[in-house]
């Protein structure tokens, strides 16, 4: 991780801390006072292992000491069972940092583990998977970052990075020739422009408007097949709608650079860990 997102991530785990331990965690300070203990991280899902030194961060926020031996590195591939690493440090620290570390852990691995698996589904195809804006409030460098350690690619992180004209761009400002002349009037060399097309009319006049990226929204099999012969590399192509593992094979035909997906962020789900084997060392 560089240091914007190590920054981000400090960020982060102290809203976490002031949101799960306001003050004090009454019941591991009472029952541990002073005594040492360590911990094992277990996998209980097959997957890939990411945001590890956010995990790291965590512990160390409450306690600079603690120590965590590495039995996994990041972006390995796991599997149910595997000791991933050992945390040694005051008993009462492991307790009140285990669940607030988890959180981040168990997410960040189930975004790359998500987009690991749809990276796969389109092996030797050299369609590129990327990512959307359909990210958690707050967390989207860390989401695309784990995106990124799942092997997958990132999209715009923001509004800023590309001009992108969809729907409601090409109503108002009257069509696609319009649209794409107003934004080249205010940025007329600085960013690449993408629109997104439902039809293959809306393919012509995106081409003849000159614009760097279209996007497929939504189309079937057929239009889409269609729509990259009209396109005949003058641009990049980008597939959006409903790629899933299950008929990413649909798409191994088709000419396109880019596949993207909301759901490698918004519905990717944790990735199942566990710490265990808590013990009392001194």
């Amino acid at each position: 991780m560089n240091k914007l997102l190590q920054k981000e991530a400090e960020r982060l785990i102290e809203i976490a801390f002031a949101e799960d331990v306001p003050y004090r965690d009454l019941a591991s300070e009472a029952v541990f006072n002073s005594k040492r203990a360590e911990v094992d991280l277990i996998a209980k899902q097959d997957g890939i292992i990411c945001g590890l030194e956010v995990f790291q961060m965590t512990f160390e926020y409450l306690d600079p000491t603690i120590e965590i031996e590495y039995f996994c590195k990041e972006g390995d591939t796991i599997i149910p069972g595997d000791k991933l690493l050992t945390v040694k440090g005051p008993a009462a620290t492991l307790l009140i940092a285990e669940r607030t570390a988890l959180n981040f852990l168990q997410r960040l691995s189930g975004v790359a583990t998500a987009s690991n698996k749809l990276v796969n589904a389109l092996k030797d195809t050299g369609i590129k998977v990327v990512d959307t804006r359909k990210t958690t409030p707050a967390y989207r460098n860390l989401q695309k970052y784990a995106v990124r350690v799942g092997g997958a690619y990132n999209h715009r992180y923001g509004l800023s990075d590309l001009i992108m004209l969809k729907d409601n761009h090409i109503q108002a400002a009257g069509g696609i020739k319009q649209a794409v002349a107003a934004v080249k009037e205010i940025d007329p060399f600085m960013h690449k422009i993408e629109i997104e097309v439902e039809n293959l009319e809306m393919v012509k006049e995106a081409l003849e408007a000159g614009v760097d990226i279209i996007m497929l929204d939504n189309m079937d099999h057929d239009t889409m097949k269609t729509a990259i012969e009209i396109i005949d590399g003058q641009c990049l192509i980008e597939a959006s709608g409903n790629l899933s593992i299950e008929n990413a094979h649909t798409f191994s035909d088709l000419k396109i650079d880019f596949i993207s997906s909301g759901a490698l962020t918004h519905s990717a789900g944790i990735l199942d860990l566990s710490m265990k084997n808590f013990r009392i060392i001194n």
